[in-house]
């Protein structure tokens, strides 16, 4: 572990914590261990730690000032993190979660933000470690998420036929990994056709070239292995009849009203599930809320650390 000051006020730490199958996953660390609670952010599917990064500047002064600690880092596979020996799945990233916990935040306050694939990482925790929740952790934040059903069962038999044929079709990608990646040079993520694919994927309206350019960039960083290997686990998520852990802290929920990745529905339904969370539908936006509306993603971030650093709503 090294440590380095960033403009003597924020203490920042880099960590490599291993998992039990050896996987090493890379945290960085801002802020003072004594800080009343810590924030803890799982990035999305092909994405990494970056994927937060307007959010953690606009938690800047919060962390200079010693009210807050927090902690970004890249899933295993993604960024500078490493792939281990165990199988790729959604539960696997929840005991990850858990063991970046244990090792970093082994005792006080936590709240816990997701997007995309790291709300989903949340809910496996919560579902393999429901004791953490309305104890050591006192709020959630779920950002362009789902509890499942990211693969519905086809309706005809050409979706059938479709559904069989994926696994063999990710073998095949994977096992041509290195010409796909040679294939991505060519249209890098300054090419305006790179550009444009990404956009109308994963932007909505109103977002600049600034901020297309930008989550280009850090998909492009990810490897074709990446994206391969979670594309089934995400199909297989489904935690929809495990979320009870959920109940017992503070919880908010924001979707783009243009998601096309876990379009509302997805939010919608974890809001029936948690009755009590807050569920904001932002207009003109896409799946990728922590770059088009940072502020508001902090302003909800927010009001869990308050809670959190308040006591918070009694557990369940």
């Amino acid at each position: 572990m090294t440590a380095t000051a960033t403009r003597a006020t924020v203490w920042r730490r880099t960590a490599a914590v291993r998992t039990a199958d050896g996987a090493l996953l890379h945290a960085v660390v801002d802020g003072s261990d004594g800080a009343p609670v810590t924030l803890v952010l799982a990035h999305g599917w092909t994405l990494a730690q970056a994927a937060w990064d307007d959010v953690a500047g606009l938690l800047a002064p919060r962390v200079a000032d010693g009210e807050l600690r927090l902690i970004r880092y890249d899933q295993r596979g993604h960024g500078r993190s490493g792939w281990g020996k165990a199988g790729i799945s959604i539960d696997q990233l929840g005991d990850d979660l858990a063991v970046l916990l244990d090792e970093l935040v082994p005792e006080g306050r936590v709240v816990l933000g997701g997007h995309s694939m790291g709300g989903m990482t949340i809910m496996c925790l919560a579902a393999a470690r429901p004791e953490l929740f309305g104890d050591r952790v006192r709020g959630v934040a779920l950002v362009s998420t789902s509890a499942g059903d990211l693969q519905p069962e086809p309706t005809d038999r050409a979706g059938r036929i479709r559904q069989r044929l994926t696994p063999g079709a990710l073998a095949l990608a994977l096992a041509g990994a290195r010409v796909i990646e040679l294939l991505r040079q060519k249209l890098p993520p300054s090419h305006p056709r790179h550009q444009k694919m990404v956009r109308d994927l994963l932007y909505g309206a109103d977002a600049t070239e600034a901020m297309v350019l930008a989550g280009a960039e850090i998909m492009h960083a990810s490897t074709v292995r990446a994206f391969t290997a979670f594309l089934p686990a995400l199909g297989e998520h489904d935690k929809r009849a495990e979320l009870a852990a959920l109940s017992r802290v503070p919880v908010e929920i924001l979707v783009g009203d243009t998601d096309k990745l876990t379009p509302q529905r997805h939010s919608h339904q974890l809001a029936e599930v948690l009755p009590e969370a807050n569920l904001q539908v932002v207009p003109r936006t896409g799946h990728m809320l922590t770059q088009e509306r940072p502020q508001l993603v902090t302003e909800a971030i927010g009001r869990l650390l308050a809670a959190a650093a308040g006591g918070g709503r009694p557990p369940a």
